[in-house]
Order: C-alpha cells, then sequence, then structure tokens
C-alpha cells in the first residue's frame, strides 16, 4: 500500500507498471477533483444535505480520475504496442482524455478541440521530459524565518577590542 502512495510517474521506465503509473495520476486528478468540487459547492451550487453534496463531488472526481486512467492506459499500452517511446503515445494519451472530458460535458462538437488541445499538452510533456524542462522548479526557503532566531546573521564577527563604547 505504501508503494502506491509513493509512487511517481516516471520512476519507472514507460510501459512499465501500467497500474501504478494510473494509481499515480489518479492521486493527482482526484486531489484536482477535490479541489474543483469544493469550489463548487462552496461557492455556485450550494447542495442540500450530504447526498446531494457528495453527488457534485463525484460529479467532478469521477471524470477526472477517469481521464487521468485514461491517458496512463492509452499511453503506456500504446508504448507496448508499438515498441516505440514517442511524442505519438502522448497525444493519443491525451487524445483519450479529451474524448472522456467531451463526454462528461455532453457536448459532442468539443471532441475534437480537447482531443487536439490536450494530445498537443501530451507532446509538449513529453518534450519537457526529453529535455529536462522544469515546470515548477523549487522555492528557495528563506534564510531568516521564525525558527531561525537564534543564529548569528552578522557579516562578520564581533571583535572584543573595539568594544569600547561600554567601558
Amino acid at each position: 500500500m505504501s508503494q502506491l502512495l509513493k509512487y511517481k510517474y516516471y520512476d519507472t521506465p514507460e510501459g512499465q507498471d501500467i497500474f501504478l503509473k494510473t494509481v499515480a495520476l489518479g492521486k493527482y486528478a482526484a486531489l484536482a477533483g477535490v479541489a474543483a468540487a469544493s469550489l463548487d459547492v462552496l461557492m455556485y451550487s450550494h447542495p442540500k444535505g450530504l447526498a446531494s453534496t457528495a453527488g457534485r463531488f463525484a460529479w467532478y472526481i469521477g471524470p477526472l480520475v477517469g481521464m487521468a486512467a485514461g491517458y496512463a492506459v492509452t499511453h503506456n499500452c500504446v508504448q507496448n504496442f508499438r515498441g516505440k517511446n514517442d511524442k505519438i503515445n502522448y497525444f493519443l494519451g491525451g487524445a483519450v482524455a479529451g474524448s472522456i472530458l467531451s463526454a462528461w460535458q455532453k457536448a459532442p462538437v468539443f471532441a475534437v478541440p480537447a482531443m487536439v488541445i490536450l494530445g498537443v499538452a501530451g507532446i509538449i510533456k513529453k518534450t519537457a521530459v526529453d529535455e529536462n524542462w522544469e515546470f515548477f522548479p523549487d522555492v528557495p526557503h528563506a534564510t531568516k524565518i521564525i525558527t531561525s532566531v537564534g543564529n548569528d546573521w552578522t557579516m562578520v564577527k564581533d571583535i572584543e577590542e573595539l568594544k569600547n563604547w561600554t567601558k
């Protein structure tokens, strides 16, 4: 169980550990779904009762996790089927996610643009992985925080001979 929670998508090569990769993407999709559903419940829909609130959460979380699972399974299965690790695999995964998005929104006219947009997003992700792009760099931590009051932040240490103002 702990391996499911600690696993990152690129811990193993493409096409391997498809279930773990699906769970890894599903975690992020579920988190995004909880955030979107919380915003909807608190700001817009205001459902009355536990069942309708759970329904609103399921309406967001379910399709988002389905899109993530569709992306991961399609991308990795196409990788195994074709035997190539290229941008077409990522495009096809994004196209599947786009088709799930259009079905979720009940807008068939939205299907092709969503498939193309999410497919191109998959290509951008593949390029980013291949060229080591960093979308979210680490934020440098502050040097002077509340727990660092005991540290000496002076540029130079005090020289006792020069402290003549107290004599």
